[in-house]
């Protein structure tokens, strides 16, 4: 497979070389972690002059024994060396069962530079407080960006190369087939015997039929707002009454696995949160296409699907937000910084463009404000409002 530098990730990896944290990499299945991990690990040997570098990938039947986290945590141990720099790196560290206890022993020695990927439903970003009594340092990777996508196929022409990326998505080992039809095949398998499967094993799903259609409501609702009693009230027939609490239960361990990201309201008035609902959007827009075909494919949910996972790729804090009943598809927070953002596929028509623009026009505040559509054009300003090319802004730094 043709494999493009991930500098984004590769940075935040060298950055905190020789930090006391566990490097806790986690992302959706199929994203990358192990090729940027491969990656870390030619960096390192490349310029860490006389580095030992400690390499445990358990998808190969060679590391078989060191599934016993004992043996795993001997070997690593005896594998020391004085007086040079000594690295870390567990590929797929689930696959060693108690092997926080492992890890966290080696983390007390002092000695080592720790770097580890696993299965996120047995990862969690919300349990490394708990399963590392070192501080844990996540570096969280996403599937192929915009900007990776253009890479990948050496595209120049944004536009063209969009609605592409609107088919293809970012799984990038589905670019290895040809026919479209084979790529949804391979992100529909990824997705039902690697995500899905995970998390029936960490959480012993008793329901997997109830799982299987939560997922297909929230994929068929991506960008809606959504609340758990409406699902658990949509998914409710004759036979079969459904607990919303259920049902919360299984989003979470859905968001946990990072298949979808959910993102809170947010009152811009009032400036509060709020928690009647919620909307979710995908990790990658193509699992909706793989899962439930493109017959009905709305372009602009889709594009605002995208958009979400790109600001959170950006490292923003991502919320919808609400106006005197208005809704803002996006407030996206950065430290002191702080956008708002309209998206829609098409504002050709006068009364569309007014439709998006109105809620922005609404905000008293000088935070900037910007309208991303597929304009097809340069970028223009419309009484303070950037009016940006959806592809453009995604291409760009």
């Amino acid at each position: 497979m043709k494999l493009i530098e991930r500098n984004v990730y590769l940075d935040k990896m060298i950055n905190v070389i020789g930090t006391p944290d566990i490097k806790v990499i986690t992302g959706v299945r199929r994203s990358g972690k192990s090729k940027l991990l491969e990656a870390f690990k030619d960096y390192v040997e490349e310029n860490c002059a006389g580095a030992n570098i400690i390499h445990i990938n358990y998808n190969l039947t060679k590391f078989e024994e060191f599934k016993d986290y004992h043996v795993l945590n001997d070997h690593i141990e005896k594998s020391y060396k004085k007086g040079v720099e000594n690295f870390v790196l567990i590929d797929e560290v689930q696959m060693c069962p108690n092997f926080e206890l492992a890890i966290n022993n080696i983390h007390a020695l002092e000695k080592f530079d720790i770097y580890i990927t696993g299965s996120n439903a047995f990862l969690l970003s919300s349990d490394l407080a708990t399963l590392f009594t070192g501080r844990a340092f996540e570096i969280k990777v996403y599937p192929f960006s915009f900007q990776e996508f253009l890479r990948y196929y050496n595209l120049t022409d944004n536009y063209t190369a969009f609605d592409r990326y609107l088919r293809e998505g970012g799984m990038a080992g589905s670019y290895l087939y040809k026919d479209q039809e084979a790529k949804y095949d391979y992100i529909a398998d990824v997705f039902d015997t690697l995500i899905v499967r995970d998390i029936r094993q960490k959480y012993k799903i008793r329901n997997p039929i109830l799982m299987n259609r939560i997922v297909d409501f929230l994929m068929d609702n991506v960008s809606n707002l959504t609340s758990t009693r409406n699902i658990a009230d949509s998914l409710t027939n004759q036979k079969d009454k459904i607990n919303h609490k259920t049902v919360g239960n299984y989003i979470e361990y859905l968001c946990n696995a990072f298949v979808f990201y959910k993102v809170r309201r947010y009152d811009i008035q009032g400036k509060k949160y709020l928690s009647s609902s919620d909307k979710y959007y995908l990790s990658d827009h193509t699992f909706r296409y793989a899962k439930l075909g493109t017959k009905n494919m709305n372009r602009g949910r889709t594009i605002e699907n995208i958009v979400a996972v790109e600001l959170l790729r950006r490292g923003y804090e991502v919320y919808v937000g609400i106006l005197y009943k208005k809704e803002i598809d996006f407030v996206a927070l950065k430290r002191n910084e702080k956008i708002y953002i309209q998206v829609s596929d098409d504002i050709s028509e006068e009364k569309t463009f007014e439709r998006e623009v109105s809620s922005l026009l609404q905000i008293r505040d000088a935070y900037p404000k910007m309208l991303v559509a597929r304009t097809r054009c340069e970028e223009y300003q419309y009484e303070g409002i950037r009016v940006v090319d959806v592809a453009d802004w995604l291409a760009a730094n």
